[in-house]
């Protein structure tokens, strides 16, 4: 069962204090623990797509879940939903400038990830 079932699936940010030393990465993973959230800016980060397009191009992702992702991300500043007048109503998604300046922490996680993931200890 996928994580993001509900309205509001993550925690609100107001009223919380971060017992880290991290508070702003803390922020940082709360927008991003929601599940299928790096396909989903990766494939944005191709081009704007309507919903069915992003449903095909990210195969693994079943409806309810993209749209739960696609809802969180909305409301965290990530992706732009547009929604074009037309019969049937189009709707598209891109990412925000927020969405897109993400691009190059992603690059680095991806740098990171190539140079100690293998090194994972079980």
């Amino acid at each position: 069962m996928d994580n993001l079932t509900n309205e509001q699936p993550f925690p609100s940010e107001e009223g919380r204090h971060h017992e880290s030393g991290y508070p702003h990465i803390c922020s940082v993973l709360e927008i991003l623990g929601a599940k299928w959230a790096f396909l989903v800016i990766a494939e944005l980060h191709r081009g704007p797509r309507r919903f069915q397009q992003l449903l095909r191009d990210i195969a693994v992702v079943r409806t309810q879940s993209l749209t739960n992702v696609l809802r969180h991300l909305e409301r965290s500043g990530i992706v732009h939903r547009e929604v074009y007048p037309s019969v049937p109503v189009t709707v598209e998604y891109s990412l925000t400038d927020k969405g897109r300046d993400f691009q190059a922490a992603l690059r680095e996680m991806e740098n990171w990830a190539i140079r100690w993931g293998n090194s994972v200890r079980e």
